[in-house]
C-alpha cells in the first residue's frame, strides 16, 4: 500500500450502527454509536490515516461523511483498478481475489474472497461454448482426450463455476435457515414473550454468528424449520428447468411404439411395392425421435447432478459452520464420528436423491399414458396386466418399510463403530503402551457383527426385491396375452410387440417408483438427522459482553456474581464468581485439581453456560489451552495462525518462547510439517508452539491455561521471564495465568485462589501469605524444597527487551548471517545492557542459533505422505481378490445363474415372435404357446433370485473378511504408520470404503452382469432376426468400445482424484472439532469456514467434470444405440419380403431397449471399477507393514517376569524412522532392581524416546536392552508391554465407563478397583458420582479435568503391579498438591520396584537413587543427585533455575 494513496474499501454486507454495535468486530472495542457510519452494500470508502484495524476511520466516497465502520463488512480494493474492473464492480458483479489489495492483513477482512483456486486453474469452457457443444457435451472433449492419452492430474482440471462454489451456495442457504428458525421461534413464543424480547430475537437472528437461546425444556415440542422446503425454495429455478426437460423426454418416449406399429404394418403389407419410400421415412424418423429424446434426457440429468453437487456443498458447509457454534451439551449429543457421517453419508444420499426425485411425478404420468396406449392396442385384456401391477404395489410398500427400519438400525451401529474407531485411532499410542489392542478389537468386532446382521437382512430383502421385479414385467405381459388369447382374439405381431414395447416403457416407472420411494425414505432419515443437528443448541454469544460499562472502563475483565456450568441442566461448576482484572495486569489462578481453574478461563471465553451474572471482556483474546491444539500444517503456519508473516516479529516470538533449539533439531526448521495433533512434537514443544501462536497473535488479553506444565523447569523460567512475567514480552497485556508453579507467584500482581468452584481468596502474594488462609497452608506444604524462594526473581540485570529494541544479540547475528538484505541495527547502548545480561541466560538459550528458513529457501519437510491416487486401469487382481473373498464357488454360481436367467429371457422373446407370426388354430396349440412362454419367463425370475441369494451370502462373507483383515492389520501397525497417515484417511477407509464394500459393490456387480448379458442377448436377437445386421455390428462395436475406452480412462482418474480430495474435507473437519475452543477464542471462525469452502471446492473441481463426463458418455453411447435402432429398422424395411412380421417386431423392440441398456452397462462397468477401488484401498491397508509379533509362542517369558526389575542398556542407538538421523546415541547404563531413576534434559533431548524404546514402540537401531536377563527384542510385543507399566504424558481416556478405562479386560473385582481408587486419591470423587465405577466417560474423557484424567492413569498403573514403572512427565498437568499426593503414592506403592521418571519439576526427583541427564540424544551425566550437583554440570544449572541449588 503506497503511503500517498489511501486504501480503498467496498462494502459487501450492511452495517447499521444501532443494531450491530460491535458484533462484527468481535475482537475490538466499538466506537461511540454517533461516530459510526451507516454502511450499505457496495458503498465505497477511503480509509483515512492508513491504519487497518477492526474499526476503520473512513470517508464515504459519495457522501463525503467521515466516521468509523467495522472492517468485517468491507473488503480492500487494489489501487490500480482498470476502467473495466471498476465498471464491473459498479454493476454489482461478484468480487474476485484479483480485484483485492493483497498488501493488507486479511484477518480484518473475513469476507475477502481469497480463492487459491484462481491462481492456477483455467476457467471451465462450458460457459463460453456454443449451443451445439453444450447439448453434445463436446466442451469436455479436450479433457477426456487428455485423460485418454495420459492419466489426468489435478492440474488438468478447470476452476469451478462461480455459481457452484461454496461461497455462492452455503451462505444464502444458511441465511434462509436462520430466518426460518427465527420466524418459527417468534411465532411459537409470541404468546409467552413480551414484544420487546420478540423484537430482540428478530434482530439478533439476522446475524450469522448469533442466535437467541430459549430454555430447552420444551425443545422436543419445538417446531423446526423444514430443510427440504428451504432447499427447494433456494434452488427453485434449477428444479423448474429440470422438470421442463423431463417432461419433454416423457412425451417423446411414447412416439417410438407408434412408429414401431407403422413399421410392422409396413412389413406385413408385402403386396404394395409402391410404398417403399414410406419404410425409409419411418426408419429415419425413429432415429430422429430417439436422438431428440437422448438430448432432452441428458440435459435433464446434467441439471439435477449439478444441483445435487450444490446440495452436498451446502450440507457440508452448514454442518461445518454449525459444529463451530455448538455449545457443550450439544457437543455431547453429536460425536465427531456422527458429524463426519452427516457430511459423507447423508450428504451423499441427498445428492443421489436429486437424480431421481422427479420420478415422483413423472412415473405416474408415464404409467397413465402407457396404459392409455395399451388399451388402444389390446383392449380390455390389459386390465389383467394392470391387476398384477396393482397387486405388486403393497408388496413393494411392505419391503420398503422393512428396508427403512433395517437401515436406521444399520446407520446407528455404523455410527457407533466409527465413533469407537475414531477414539481408538486417537488413543492408539496408549493402547499400544498398555497392550490393550485385543480388548478394543473385540468391541469393534462386536459392533461390526451387529452391523453385518442388519446388512444380511437388507441383502435378503434386496434379493426378494430382485425376484419380484424380474417377475413383474413378465407376469404383466403373460397375464395380458393369456387373457387376450383366451378371450378368443388372435395375437398378431403388431399387437404383441407394440404391447411389449409399451410394457417396457411401463416397466421403468414401475421398477423405479418403489426404489425412489426407498431413496426418499433414506433421504428423509438423512434430512431428519441433518435437521436435528442444525437445530442443536449453540453457544450463547451473550455469555460474554465485549464492551465494558463506563464506570469500570479501566478493567480488562470484569465478572459480577457469575455462576457457570458446562451444561444448562447440570449443577454449577463455578459459583458466585466476582473478578476485577485491570488492564495490563498479571493474575495467577491457583487451586487443586478439579476446583474449576480451566472452567474459569472457559467462562471468560464464553464456552460454558452462564447461569447468571455478567461477564465483560474487553479487547481481543488469545488463549493457550492446557492441552495444546496443533494443526496438521507446518510449524510456521501453526504459529502464524492466519496472520501475515512478519519476519522480525516472528523471530522474536521464536526466541522468547524458547523454540530456537527445537528448530535446530527439526529436519525442516520451522517449515517442518507437523503431523496430526502435533504427533511428531514432544509435549513441551506443543505447549511452546501453542504459546508462540498466542504471542504472535498480539491480542489484548491472554488467557493461559497452565502453559508451563509440560516444559522443563529452566525452560519454564525462561518463558516466564521472557513472555509472561512482569518483564516479559507481554508485560503490557492483560494476562490470566492458571499455574501450579509456586515459584512464579511472588511476581504476579494478583492471585486468585479457587476452592471447590468458589473464589476463596484474592490478593497479592504478600497479602495472602499474611492472611494465613488456604493459600498460606498450600504454600507451606509445598514450598519447602523451593524455600530458596527463588533469588532469581531479584536479579537486577535481567534484560528488558523493549518491543522496538531490535532483536536479541544472538538472534541478530544469525539473522544477519541468513539474510544479508535485512541488516538489523542493534543500537549501541543496548549492546552494553545485553552484555551484562548474558550471564543470566540459561543453558536453554546459550546455544541460541536462529535457524529460521529464508523465504527463498523454503522447503517444506513433509511428515504426512500425500495420498496417492492410483493411475491406470483397475487390475484384474482386484476383481479376483473380491471374487475370492466372496468364495470362488459362490462367484461361479452367481455368474452361471445370471447367464441362464438372461438366456431364458431371450428364448421367451423368440418364442413370442414365433407365436405372433403363427396363425393359431387349435386350443391345444394356443395352450402350448402360452405354457412355454410362461415357463421361460418364470425360469428367468427364479435364476435371478438364485443369483441374488448367492450374492447376499457371498458379500456378507467378503464384508466380514475385508473389514476384519484391515482392522487386525491396522491394530498391528507400528506407531510410525499413525504418525505419517492422517486419521481422516484411515477413517475414510473404515467409513466410505467399507460401506461401499457392504452395499454398493455387490449391487454393482450383479447389475453389471445382468446388463452385460442382456446387451449380448439383444445383439443375438437382432442378428437372429436380420443376419445382415452382423455387418454393421462390427463397426458399431468398434465405435462403442472406443467411446467406452476413452471415457473410462478419464472417468476413472477423475473419480480417483475426487476421492483423494475428499479425505481432506474430513481431516480438516476432525481437526477443527478438536480445536473448536481455540478457534473461537481467537475469533478465527470465519477464516476456518473460508478454508473449509476452499477444501470442498477443490473436491467439487474433480467431481463436476466427472459427472459431466457421464453425460458426455451417455450422449455418445445413445447415439450408437440410436444407430442400432436405425439399422434394425432399415434392414427390416429392406428385407420385408423375406421376414416374418414377428421377427421384425422382436428385433426393433430389442433395438429400442438396447440404447438404455448400453448406457447402463458402461455406467455399471465404470461404477464397478470405481467402487471396486474400495476393495483395493481396504486391501492396501490390510497389507501395510506391521510391527513385530504380539506373542511369540516359543519365546514367552516366565509368568512372573520381570521378577526383580534389573535393566541393562548396552550401546543403545535409536532412530524414529528409516532415513532419519539417530535420536539416541550409544546409551549405556545398568539399573539395579528397585532403583529410582530420574531422567532430565531439555525438551526434545530424547527423554520420552528412551521410554518408547523400552516398550518397543520404536525399534532399536543398534545395541540392546536386557530386562531381568531377557533381551526385550526377542519376545512378543504384548508379552513385553503387558509386563511393564507406564503413566503416559497425555492422559488418554476412552468413551465408555470409568471401569472400562481402568480395567478393559475385566481382570479385577470391584473391591480391588475401589481399593486402587482410594490409593490414587479418586475415591471421594468417584463415590460422589451417581453411577460410581459405571460413570460414563465422554469421548476423549472430556467430562473429567486433565488432572483427574491423570489420576485415572495412575490408578491404571497401580492395578498392573509390575516391577518396572515409567512415569512420562506424568504429573505435568496437576497442581502441586496432587503432584505431591501422586509422588507419595508412587514412593509408597512402588517402593520395591524399578521406577523411571521423566521429570520437569526437579524437586520430584531430588530424592531418587540416580539421575540421568540427556542432551541431544547422548547420556551426558548419570549419578546420584548430590554427586551431580557437586559436578556443577547441566543438572546443576537446571537445579539453579528451579531454585533447588
Amino acid at each position: 500500500m503506497e503511503e500517498d494513496k489511501n486504501l480503498l474499501v467496498i462494502a459487501v454486507t450492511e452495517h447499521l450502527p444501532k443494531e450491530d454495535d460491535g458484533r462484527q468486530a468481535e475482537e475490538a472495542v466499538a466506537p461511540e454509536l454517533s461516530a459510526q457510519l451507516l454502511v450499505k452494500n457496495r458503498d465505497k470508502f477511503e480509509v483515512l490515516g492508513g491504519i487497518v484495524d477492526w474499526w476503520l476511520y473512513v470517508k464515504n466516497i459519495e457522501s463525503e461523511e467521515k466516521g468509523y465502520i467495522p472492517s468485517t463488512c468491507v473488503v480492500p480494493l487494489k489501487d490500480d483498478l482498470t476502467d473495466e474492473e471498476s465498471k464491473a464492480i459498479d454493476n454489482g458483479e461478484e468480487l474476485t481475489a484479483g480485484l483485492l489489495n493483497m498488501s493488507v492483513d486479511f484477518k480484518f477482512f473475513p469476507h475477502a474472497p481469497v480463492q487459491k483456486s484462481l491462481v492456477n486453474r483455467d476457467p471451465c469452457p462450458e460457459d463460453s461454448t456454443n449451443i451445439f457443444y453444450r447439448i453434445s457435451f463436446w466442451w469436455l472433449n479436450r479433457l477426456i482426450y487428455t485423460g485418454f492419452k495420459r492419466p489426468l492430474t489435478d492440474a488438468d482440471l478447470w476452476a469451478l463455476k462461480k455459481s457452484n462454489r461454496a461461497l455462492a451456495v452455503v451462505p444464502p442457504l444458511r441465511k434462509k435457515w436462520k430466518e426460518a428458525e427465527t420466524s418459527l421461534r417468534a411465532s411459537s413464543r409470541s404468546q409467552h414473550m413480551e414484544p420487546t424480547d420478540n423484537e430482540r430475537a428478530e434482530l439478533k437472528a439476522d446475524d450469522v454468528e448469533e442466535e437467541v437461546k430459549f430454555s430447552s425444556d420444551d425443545k422436543k415440542k419445538e417446531k423446526r424449520p423444514s430443510l427440504p422446503r428451504i432447499i427447494v425454495g433456494h434452488f427453485r429455478s434449477s428444479f423448474l428447468l429440470a422438470i421442463f426437460f423431463k417432461l419433454l423426454n416423457d412425451c417423446i418416449m411414447f412416439v417410438q411404439p407408434q412408429i414401431l406399429r407403422l413399421i410392422i404394418a409396413y412389413t406385413e403389407d408385402k403386396n404394395n411395392p409402391s410404398g417403399k419410400w414410406r419404410g425409409y421415412v419411418l426408419s429415419i424418423s425413429i432415429f430422429a425421435v430417439a436422438l431428440t429424446q437422448s438430448i432432452a434426457l441428458q440435459q435433464y440429468f446434467h441439471i439435477v447432478f449439478t444441483l445435487g453437487m450444490k446440495i452436498r456443498t451446502a450440507v457440508i458447509g452448514m454442518v461445518y459452520e454449525k459444529a463451530l457454534l455448538l455449545n457443550n451439551s450439544a457437543r455431547k449429543e453429536s460425536t465427531a464420528g456422527e458429524m463426519v457421517n452427516l457430511m459423507s453419508v447423508d450428504a451423499q444420499r441427498l445428492m443421489d436423491l436429486m437424480t431421481y426425485v422427479n420420478t415422483v411425478w413423472s412415473a405416474p404420468l408415464q404409467i397413465i399414458v402407457s396404459l392409455y396406449f395399451l388399451y388402444n392396442t389390446m383392449g380390455v385384456s390389459i386390465l389383467a396386466g394392470v391387476g398384477v401391477m396393482i397387486l405388486l404395489i403393497p408388496v413393494n410398500l411392505l419391503v420398503s418399510r422393512f428396508a427403512r427400519s433395517i437401515q436406521v438400525k444399520q446407520m446407528t451401529s455404523k455410527d457407533l463403530r466409527l465413533k469407537m474407531m475414531n477414539e481408538i485411532l486417537n488413543g492408539m499410542k496408549v493402547l499400544k503402551l498398555y497392550a490393550w489392542e485385543t480388548s478394543f478389537m473385540k468391541s469393534i468386532s462386536k459392533l461390526r457383527n451387529k452391523e453385518l446382521k442388519h446388512l444380511k437382512n437388507a441383502s435378503y430383502l434386496n434379493a426378494s426385491f430382485a425376484f419380484t421385479f424380474t417377475c413383474a414385467p413378465f407376469l404383466v405381459s403373460l397375464a395380458t396375452f393369456a387373457i387376450y388369447v383366451l378371450t378368443g382374439n388372435e395375437l398378431t405381431a403388431s399387437k404383441a410387440f407394440v404391447a411389449i414395447s409399451l410394457f417396457n416403457i411401463l416397466r421403468f416407472p414401475l421398477v423405479m417408483l418403489p426404489n425412489i420411494i426407498v431413496s426418499i425414505i433414506q433421504a428423509q432419515v438423512s434430512l431428519k438427522r441433518l435437521t436435528d443437528f442444525l437445530s442443536l443448541d449453540e453457544l450463547d454469544p451473550g455469555n460474554v459482553e465485549k464492551t465494558m460499562p463506563d464506570h469500570i472502563g479501566s478493567q480488562a475483565i470484569h465478572v459480577e456474581n457469575g455462576t457457570f456450568s458446562w451444561d444448562k441442566s447440570e449443577k454449577p461448576t463455578l459459583k458466585d464468581i466476582n473478578l476485577n482484572i485491570p488492564s495490563g495486569s498479571l493474575v495467577a489462578v491457583v487451586g487443586q485439581v478439579g476446583c474449576g481453574k480451566s472452567t474459569l478461563l472457559s467462562s471468560l471465553l464464553g464456552e460454558t453456560e452462564k447461569q447468571h451474572g455478567k461477564v465483560y471482556v474487553q479487547g481481543s483474546v488469545a488463549y493457550v489451552p492446557q492441552q495444546a491444539w496443533i494443526q496438521n500444517a507446518t510449524l510456521r503456519d501453526n504459529i502464524l495462525f492466519g496472520k501475515t508473516f512478519d519476519w522480525k516479529r516472528y523471530a522474536k516470538v521464536i526466541h522468547t518462547c524458547a523454540l530456537q533449539t527445537d528448530l535446530d533439531i527439526l529436519p525442516g526448521g520451522d517449515l517442518t510439517e507437523i503431523g496430526e495433533k502435533g504427533i511428531n512434537l514432544s509435549g513441551g514443544q506443543k505447549q511452546r508452539v501453542s504459546l508462540a501462536r498466542s504471542v504472535y497473535f498480539d491480542a489484548d488479553i491472554y488467557l493461559l491455561d497452565d502453559p508451563l506444565s509440560a516444559v522443563d523447569s529452566h525452560v519454564g523460567k525462561h518463558i516466564f521471564d521472557k513472555v509472561i512475567g512482569p518483564r516479559g514480552k507481554l508485560r503490557k497485556k492483560t494476562r490470566v495465568l492458571v499455574t501450579h508453579g509456586i515459584s512464579f507467584l511472588p511476581q504476579v500482581d494478583q492471585i486468585i485462589v479457587l476452592q471447590d468452584g468458589r473464589i476463596s481468596e484474592v490478593g497479592t502474594h504478600e497479602e495472602l501469605v499474611k492472611n494465613q488462609g488456604a493459600f498460606a497452608e498450600f504454600l507451606s506444604t509445598y514450598a519447602t524444597e523451593q524455600q530458596a524462594n527463588l533469588e532469581y526473581t531479584e536479579t537486577p540485570d535481567l534484560e528488558i527487551v523493549e518491543e522496538t529494541d531490535g532483536l536479541h544479540l544472538g538472534m541478530g547475528q544469525s539473522l544477519e548471517r541468513l539474510d544479508d538484505s535485512s541488516h538489523i541495527d542493534v543500537p549501541q547502548n543496548n549492546l552494553r545492557k545485553r552484555a551484562d545480561s548474558l550471564s543470566v541466560i540459561t543453558v536453554d538459550t546459550a546455544d541460541l542459533d536462529c535457524q529460521l528458513t529464508r523465504p527463498d529457501q523454503e522447503q517444506i519437510d513433509k511428515m504426512i505422505e500425500e495420498e496417492k491416487s492410483k493411475t491406470g486401469r483397475v487390475k484384474f487382481s482386484v476383481f479376483w481378490a473380491y471374487a475370492k473373498s466372496l468364495t470362488v464357488f459362490l462367484s461361479l454360481c452367481i455368474f452361471m445363474f445370471v447367464l441362464i436367467g438372461e438366456g431364458s429371457a431371450v428364448a421367451s422373446g423368440i418364442w413370442l415372435a414365433r407365436w405372433s407370426s403363427t396363425s393359431v388354430t387349435s386350443d391345444k396349440e394356443r395352450d402350448l404357446f402360452l405354457g412355454v412362454y410362461g415357463g421361460l419367463g418364470l425360469s428367468q425370475a427364479i435364476f435371478v433370485l438364485f443369483a441374488s441369494i448367492c450374492m447376499a451370502l457371498g458379500s456378507r462373507i467378503a464384508s466380514r473378511q475385508l473389514h476384519e483383515n484391515m482392522l487386525v492389520n491396522i491394530m498391528h501397525s507400528p506407531m510410525s504408520f499413525f504418525e505419517t497417515t492422517p486419521q481422516g484417511r484411515i477413517m475414510n477407509r473404515f467409513s466410505k470404503d467399507i460401506s461401499g464394500i457392504d452395499d454398493i459393490v455387490p449391487r454393482t456387480v450383479i447389475t453389471f452382469l445382468r446388463t452385460f448379458f442382456s446387451v449380448v442377448g439383444a445383439i443375438f436377437t437382432i442378428s437372429f432376426a436380420t443376419p445382415i445386421f452382423l455387418a454393421v455390428i462390427v463397426p458399431l462395436g468398434v465405435l462403442y468400445i472406443l467411446i467406452q475406452r476413452v471415457y473410462v480412462a478419464s472417468s476413472r482418474q477423475l473419480k480417483r482424484i475426487e476421492s483423494v480430495s475428499r479425505s481432506p474435507i474430513y481431516n480438516n473437519f476432525l481437526e477443527t472439532i478438536n480445536g473448536t475452543s481455540t478457534i473461537r477464542a481467537f475469533g478465527q471462525q470465519q477464516r476456518f469456514i473460508q478454508g473449509n469452502y476452499f477444501i470442498v471446492d477443490e473436491n467439487q473441481v474433480a467431481y463436476y467434470p466427472s459427472v459431466a463426463s457421464n453425460r458426455w458418455l451417455a450422449v455418445h453411447l445413445e447415439f450408437v444405440g440410436n444407430l442400432i435402432t436405425f439399422f434394425a429398422a432399415l434392414f427390416a424395411v429392406i428385407n420385408r419380403d423375406t421376414l416374418e412380421s414377428g421377427l421384425v417386431g422382436l428385433s426393433i423392440t430389442y433395438a429400442l431397449q438396447i440404447t438404455s441398456t448400453l448406457n447402463w452397462m458402461v455406467r455399471m462397468s465404470s461404477e464397478l471399477e470405481t467402487n471396486i477401488v474400495s476393495v483395493e484401498r481396504v486391501k492396501e491397508y490390510s497389507e501395510t507393514p506391521t510391527e513385530a509379533e504380539w506373542i511369540i509362542s516359543d519365546r514367552r517369558p516366565p509368568d512372573d517376569w520381570p521378577e526383580q526389575g534389573n535393566i541393562a542398556v548396552e550401546e543403545f542407538d535409536l532412530k524414529y524412522r528409516e532415513g532419519l538421523p539417530l535420536v539416541l546415541k550409544n546409551i549405556n547404563c545398568n539399573i539395579k532392581p528397585g532403583e529410582k531413576i530420574g531422567i532430565v534434559g531439555r525438551t526434545g533431548a530424547g527423554k520420552s524416546t528412551l521410554t518408547l524404546a523400552l516398550f518397543r514402540i520404536l525399534e532399536r537401531a543398534g545395541g540392546k536392552i536386557v530386562v531381568d536377563g531377557i533381551d526385550i527384542a526377542t519376545i512378543g510385543l504384548q508379552d513385553l508391554r503387558s509386563r511393564l507399566t507406564i503413566i503416559p504424558q497425555d492422559p488418554v481416556l476412552f468413551s465408555g465407563t470409568l471401569r472400562l478405562n481402568l480395567d478393559p479386560f475385566d481382570y479385577h473385582t470391584d473391591e480391588e478397583l475401589w481399593k486402587i481408587l482410594e490409593i490414587s486419591h479418586l475415591k471421594n470423587f468417584v463415590s460422589g458420582l451417581e453411577q460410581g465405577l459405571l460413570h460414563p466417560v465422554s469421548e476423549g474423557g472430556e467430562n473429567l479435568s486433565v488432572g483427574q484424567r491423570q489420576l485415572v492413569c495412575l490408578a491404571r498403573a497401580l492395578l498392573r503391579k509390575s516391577k518396572v514403572l515409567v512415569l512420562d512427565e506424568a504429573t505435568a498437568a496437576v497442581d502441586l498438591e496432587t503432584d505431591e499426593l501422586i509422588q507419595q503414592t508412587i514412593r509408597r506403592e512402588f517402593a520395591d520396584r524399578t521406577v523411571f521418571t521423566i521429570a520437569h519439576r526437579l524437586n520430584t526427583i531430588m530424592d531418587y537413587t540416580r539421575v540421568m541427564v540427556l542432551d541431544k540424544g547422548f547420556m551426558v551425566e548419570f549419578d546420584t543427585p548430590q554427586a551431580l550437583l557437586a559436578q556443577q554440570g547441566i543438572f546443576y544449572s537446571m537445579a539453579c533455575d528451579a531454585g533447588l541449588a
